[in-house]
């Protein structure tokens, strides 16, 4: 693991977490790995609850992955995922479904979606929904058709409307509605976005594959029937040497406010967003454009890189999101999947695997330049007792401990302040070429700086034989500033598993530092911590698994090793109660 943090080059890293992961099986869906020895039901195993979330979305037992198709129909929020009846590890797949009326406590419903047809014998993956013209709500799906993997793109409707949570649905005969031709790898292309609607009254979707590294989303368009798709002289987007694209987003965003569009919307003061899974770097990375509905062409902007350096939703353990326009709220809502980081034996043992991060708000910052998001404020509600501390002062090497809530389970919100930018460190340009997370571990939480590290230590042991820490660490490069922000979880665990992943996430925060102040807010639900920084610029999710640090065990500080002093200005800590799941 520590040549998968210190490797500078660009393409390196995303290589070697490749092999590692495949190797020992942390991320199984990579290449949709089968365990034949583990493929066995869990009624008999006693699933475990150290190091189960409180509200963080997870069914009782067994595997989860992708979000998929969430919509807002009729005032209720569908959640379907892929989810292992089975057992604890991936295959099997099917759609599970949850419905909801705030984004937070679910009620779990049958399986909307399972192989049981000629064109998805062997797999029901990813998807999406559409709201269709009547307010008919379709699905499109990749079905898997034979043992090759050979993938097409079906759909399924409403088996009755009148039902308030469309329990059932039904797929019909006339599917595959897509099949790929000749020029595609049928054994990489799938999950079909939400369709939108063209200003010329055709459907359009697009479809994740590759073709000689080079990722791409194709697409395909349909006349107003839905039913008959061609695919389209050209990609909508590519890019070379980023491998595989999985589960593909493309949708609108405002220029004048946080307000959400629908996915059709084509009207003036927008920017699109395309943003895609890369099956290599297993991170989701997007980019911010233009997107030209006369030769249905998107280029990103300048400012936006296309490729594995480029921006990500979260710069953590985040992949598979997916999102949706609520026409409750006028918002659009970001879903994503979060999975274990421990190994797959105990994964078994446990009996369950992977977690939905809290649903985000998602919406365009003010400089045009990348998305900000925000847990939704249906979260609060769950909030319970409440800490406050004001006015604190943190000098180098000081740290405060945050008492009077249940901090394995809780929601921290923290704005510190400084009185100078002095001083900060010089940025070596030797990290120039390196990922935020490989500056991270050389430059922890533990290493003293200049103007921080400082930030929280999470789901920390008394003695701190355990914490994850969340941090910043603002360096001076040139007449520029650079805010790093970490969430470090190389101390989060004594556990000694050689495969266990417990990598220093990073991501920097572009952050205009006039007003000498930064906020955090961390979400620590047991194995999760979650954290947004700068009001939601940069996001990292952490999976975690203390031994000392568990229930009443944890502890949770607010720290500073740099030596210039630091004011916690406001700190807010709330005990989070349990969301209703089942």
């Amino acid at each position: 693991m520590e040549i998968l943090r210190r490797s500078s080059s660009l393409w390196v890293l995303p290589i070697l977490l490749l092999c590692f992961f495949i190797n020992n099986g942390v991320f199984v869906d990579a290449s949709h790995k089968v365990y034949m020895h583990l493929q066995s039901t869990t009624s008999h195993v006693d699933v475990s609850k150290v190091h189960r979330t409180g509200y963080h979305f997870q069914p009782p037992k067994n595997w989860i992955n992708d979000p998929n198709g969430p919509m807002y129909y009729n005032g209720v929020y569908h959640l379907f995922y892929q989810y292992n009846p089975k057992g604890a590890i991936w295959g099997n797949i099917v759609w599970a479904h949850s419905v909801s009326k705030d984004l937070i406590n679910w009620i779990p419903l049958e399986p909307a979606i399972y192989p049981s047809k000629v064109f998805d014998k062997y797999g029901t993956w990813s998807g999406s929904a559409t709201i269709l013209p009547g307010n008919k709500p379709v699905i499109l799906y990749t079905g898997i058709v034979d043992a090759n993997k050979t993938q097409v793109q079906n759909y399924a409707i409403p088996a009755n409307m009148s039902d308030p949570y469309l329990r059932k649905w039904i797929k019909p005969d006339n599917n595959p509605l897509i099949v790929a031709d000749k020029t595609i790898n049928k054994s990489q292309f799938r999950d079909p976005t939400t369709a939108w609607m063209g200003r010329d009254g055709n459907w359009r979707i697009l479809v994740g594959s590759v073709r000689n590294h080079r990722g791409k989303v194709i697409m395909y368009k349909s006349n107003k029937n839905f039913m008959k798709w061609t695919k389209a002289k050209h990609p909508l987007h590519s890019a070379p040497g980023t491998g595989n694209w999985e589960c593909p987003d493309f949708f609108p965003v405002s220029l004048k406010n946080k307000d959400g569009l629908d996915t059709s919307y084509n009207g003036k003061d927008i920017k699109h967003v395309l943003k895609v899974s890369f099956d290599v770097t297993r991170f989701d990375h997007y980019t911010i454009g233009t997107y030209d509905t006369k030769k249905d062409k998107y280029f990103p902007d300048n400012t936006s890189i296309d490729g594995w350096k480029g921006l990500r939703l979260d710069y953590g353990n985040y992949y598979a999101s997916k999102t949706f326009f609520d026409s409750g709220k006028n918002r659009r809502i970001l879903l994503g999947w979060a999975n274990e980081s421990d190994t797959v034996d105990n994964d078994v043992r446990k009996g369950w695997a992977g977690v939905h991060p809290i649903p985000r708000k998602i919406w365009l910052d003010p400089s045009g330049k990348q998305l900000v998001q925000w847990p939704v404020q249906e979260l609060e509600t769950l909030r319970k007792k409440k800490v406050q501390l004001n006015n604190k002062k943190l000098n180098k090497g000081e740290k405060v401990e945050i008492k009077g809530i249940t901090v394995a389970q809780a929601d921290v919100e923290v704005i510190f302040s400084f009185t100078s930018l002095d001083k900060a460190e010089p940025f070596d340009p030797s990290w120039a070429d390196l990922y935020a997370q490989d500056v991270c571990a050389i430059k922890g939480s533990t290493v003293q700086g200049g103007l921080g590290p400082f930030g929280l230590l999470t789901l920390a042991s008394k003695n701190l034989e355990e914490y994850t820490p969340v941090f910043f660490r603002i360096f001076k490069a040139h007449d520029k500033y650079k805010v790093l922000m970490c969430s470090d979880a190389s101390r989060s665990s004594l556990k000694n598993e050689t495969t266990m992943y417990k990598p220093s996430f990073a991501g920097y925060v572009d952050v205009d530092l006039a007003d000498k102040k930064l906020s955090l807010r961390s979400l620590i639900d047991h194995s999760v911590v979650e954290s947004f920084g700068a009001g939601g610029k940069t996001c990292i999710t952490s999976r975690v698994y203390p031994t000392l640090a568990i229930f009443d065990k944890a502890h949770l500080f607010a720290f500073n090793n740099g030596a210039e002093r630091i004011t916690i200005e406001t700190l807010n800590a709330w005990s989070m109660a349990n969301a209703k799941l089942h």
